[in-house]
């Protein structure tokens, strides 16, 4: 890179299932957040938000300067197209700022409905080629999510032959199939994949019978979880350089299902790793504590997934597991005194006198102690926050503030 180019800031993109985890995602450092509404989405056991929830929501975001996107992503069947221009309608009037579509019919009808709200299309029209977003800008669409399974070089390409905003996957689960292009939910549960029912058949343990008989103790010996076909995790956070450096737009980070604790590790250390590069490209290194905070959030084994090569078995959950470090979102930092060095802590999961906690906020402000005491709400004396929710008194070592978390390792 020459010592003349200038990095463009891509947007950090965060999921949001319900209302509290769009708030944790841009008080952590999102850009832009998406969410699911009430219909046309893609992941149905989210909280997903009410007109109202998207109200607030965008109000919330305002203050922050960041955007929303609702994901209208089904592949919809006849019957899933009343109400759509409606719908579109609506959310344009809520403040909206772009809607993740992938099929032509909800196009169409958000494009009739309401002609200035900003369409994006979804990763589940599978764009893995430079014609096909070609295409989608000649039809007056300004952004393409791509497929999960492009390589770098593909993205190269597109950035080359298209002037187009691209958005791309970073982080999160990955499909075993093109993304959502799937049957195995409804051959096996009658839930549909492509309209927001998947049951992630994929995800589940399987015996192995040959000739009608059980042979998964021939399979691995040393094997704990028999997985078949799952895959791991995404993560490019020590490659996120070369997305910037090829001019990606938006860097996308999967999990609207996932907890409050997932969505603001992952969003902080992301946010940290863009601000660190754009702030000085050429002298810009990879911190491992960057790399360690990721693993906190893990819930799989990671992997780079599609971007440098064909992934193969070692890319699958084949075999003994890597053993992934387990923490529990222990507590929410609900006040601070700054006299006493008393935090108000909200209890998320059991903790107690003599654990070892970590508290992180925003800008990956970070520090570890262990508790020395502790009083319920009223000032009793307490040895253990036992009861969901409670509100404990803790001393610590550092000032915190509003909204940090509190967490330890199992």
């Amino acid at each position: 890179m020459s010592n003349l180019t200038v990095v463009k800031k891509p947007e950090l993109l965060a999921p949001a299932g319900n209302l509290e985890k769009l708030k944790f995602a841009i008080h952590y450092g999102a850009d832009a957040v998406y969410i699911g509404g009430k219909q046309f989405g893609l992941r149905s056991k989210a909280g997903n938000f009410t007109f109202e929830d998207m109200k607030e929501g965008v109000k919330f975001a305002e203050k922050y300067d960041a955007k929303i996107y609702v994901a209208a992503n089904i592949i919809a069947h006849n019957e899933n197209l009343d109400g759509a221009k409606e719908y579109f309608a609506k959310l344009y009037e809520i403040g909206i700022a772009a809607v993740i579509i992938a099929d032509p019919a909800l196009i169409t009808a958000c494009k009739e409905a309401a002609p200035n709200l900003d369409i994006h299309i979804s990763t589940q029209a599978s764009i893995a080629n430079w014609r096909t977003i070609q295409f989608w800008k000649n039809e007056g669409i300004p952004r393409v999510v791509l497929a999960r399974e492009v390589s770098v070089d593909e993205v190269r390409v597109m950035k080359e032959k298209v002037d187009i905003e691209i958005e791309a996957f970073i982080h999160g689960a990955m499909c075993i199939s093109y993304s959502g292009r799937c049957v195995l939910s409804n051959h096996m549960t009658s839930r549909d994949a492509n309209r927001g029912g998947c049951a992630q058949s994929c995800r589940w343990k399987y015996d192995l019978y040959e000739d009608g008989t059980d042979d998964s103790s021939n399979i691995s010996e040393q094997a704990d979880e028999a997985y078949t076909m799952s895959s791991k995790d995404l993560s490019m956070v020590e490659y996120l350089p070369n997305l910037i450096d090829l001019g990606v737009d938006s860097l996308k980070i999967e999990g609207r299902m996932k907890s409050i604790h997932y969505v603001a590790t992952v969003v902080n250390v992301y946010r940290k790793v863009i601000d660190s590069y754009i702030e000085n490209p050429h002298n810009f290194y990879m911190d491992q504590k960057w790399i360690d905070e990721i693993w906190k959030a893990a819930q799989r084994s990671l992997t780079t997934g599609f971007y440098y090569r064909e992934p193969s078995e070692n890319d699958q959950l084949f075999g003994p597991p890597d053993k992934i470090p387990k923490y529990d979102f222990a507590g929410l930092v609900l006040a601070y005194d700054k006299h006493s060095k008393i935090a108000h802590v909200q209890q998320r999961n059991s903790y107690k006198v003599g654990d070892e906690i970590e508290f992180f906020g925003p800008n990956f402000y970070q520090f570890k102690q262990t508790i020395q005491e502790m009083w319920d709400e009223n000032g009793n004396s307490i040895d253990m926050a036992r009861h969901p929710m409670m509100i404990t008194q803790i001393k610590v070592d550092q000032p915190v503030s509003y909204l940090d978390m509190m967490r330890k390792n199992k």
